[in-house]
C-alpha cells in the first residue's frame, strides 16, 4: 500500500526551476532511496515533502491525505519526521535531555507544566539511547559527542515521535566508514514500523539498506526501481559516469 505519493511535483526558485513534474511513490514499511549527481533536487525534494518548502506545482499525498498545501507542523501530526543534514541537537543540554524533549513533544501542555512527564516518559527515553547506542552517554553533555553519535542523537529524536515516515538528509556525511555501518545497522529495525525516505551520496550504503531508488537527475525522474534494477540503469550509468 502506498504510504506517500509525490505527483507532477514541481519548484521553482525565481528562474530557477529545481523540481519538474515528479512522481515519487513510498510504500509503508519500506526504505526508499533518492539518488542523483549534485544539484539533481534530491534535497529540494524531501523538504517539499516535508514541508520546509511549499511545490510550486503537483500534489503530495501521505498516508490517504493530501498535504500538498499543509503546514510542517501539520504534516509532522500526521506521522512525518524529518532529520536534515544539519544536526539540530541543543548541544548546551544532556544526551537524555535532548531526547527527552523529543518525546515530549506529542504530550499536552499541562502534563507539562505540572512536570508529569519526565518520570512517565524515563523507560522510552533509555529505550531510545539505547536503540542508538546512546545509554552510555546519557549525562553526557550533547555538543560534547562525536559527529557519528551527534546523527544517531539526532535520529533518535526523529524517531521519538513515532513518525510513519521518516526523512534522512545525507545521515552519513562526514562519518567514518565504520559509523556509516553502524548507522545502517541502526536504522534496519525502523522498518518494522516506519517507512523511510534518505538522501544519501554513498551508493554503497544507500543499495545496502534500500527496497527501492529513485534518480534524479537536473530535477526529474531519471529512473525508478528496484536496487537491482538501477545498477542494470543504462541512462543511470551514463549519468553517474559522466556527471558524478
Amino acid at each position: 500500500m502506498a504510504l506517500l505519493e509525490v505527483r507532477d511535483l514541481g519548484k521553482t526558485f525565481g528562474a530557477l526551476r529545481a523540481l519538474g513534474g515528479v512522481d515519487v511513490t513510498v510504500r509503508a514499511r519500506s526504505f526508499h532511496g533518492l539518488i542523483g549527481p549534485n544539484g539533481s533536487g534530491k534535497s529540494t525534494l524531501l523538504k517539499a515533502i516535508a514541508g520546509a518548502h511549499f511545490a510550486s506545482e503537483g500534489a503530495i499525498a501521505f498516508d490517504g491525505a493530501d498535504i500538498t498545501t499543509a503546514t510542517p507542523a501539520e504534516r509532522a501530526k500526521r506521522g512525518l519526521s524529518l532529520k536534515f543534514q544539519i544536526t539540530a541537537i541543543l548541544p548546551e543540554l544532556s544526551v537524555y535531555d535532548n531526547v527527552l524533549l523529543a518525546v515530549q513533544a506529542d504530550q499536552p501542555l499541562w502534563t507539562l507544566l505540572r512536570s508529569k512527564s519526565r518520570a512517565a516518559l524515563h523507560d522510552e527515553v533509555l529505550e531510545l539511547l539505547e536503540r542508538f547506542l546512546l545509554a552510555d552517554l546519557a549525562t553526557d553533555l550533547a555538543g560534547e559527542l562525536s559527529h557519528g553519535q551527534q546523527q544517531w542523537l539526532e535520529i533518535a529524536m526523529a524517531m521519538a515521535v513515532k513518525p510513519k515516515l521518516l526523512l534522512l538528509d545525507e545521515p552519513t556525511g562526514g562519518m567514518s566508514p565504520e559509523e556509516r555501518r553502524v548507522t545502517g545497522e541502526l536504522l534496519m529495525p525502523i522498518k518494522e514500523s516506519c517507512a523511510l525516505v534518505i538522501v544519501e551520496h554513498d551508493l554503497d550504503f544507500i543499495k545496502d539498506i534500500c527496497d527501492h531508488l529513485t534518480v534524479l537527475d537536473q530535477g526529474q525522474v531519471l529512473d525508478d526501481g528496484t536496487v537491482a534494477e538501477i545498477e542494470r540503469s543504462s541512462r543511470v550509468q551514463e549519468v553517474y559516469t559522466t556527471r558524478v
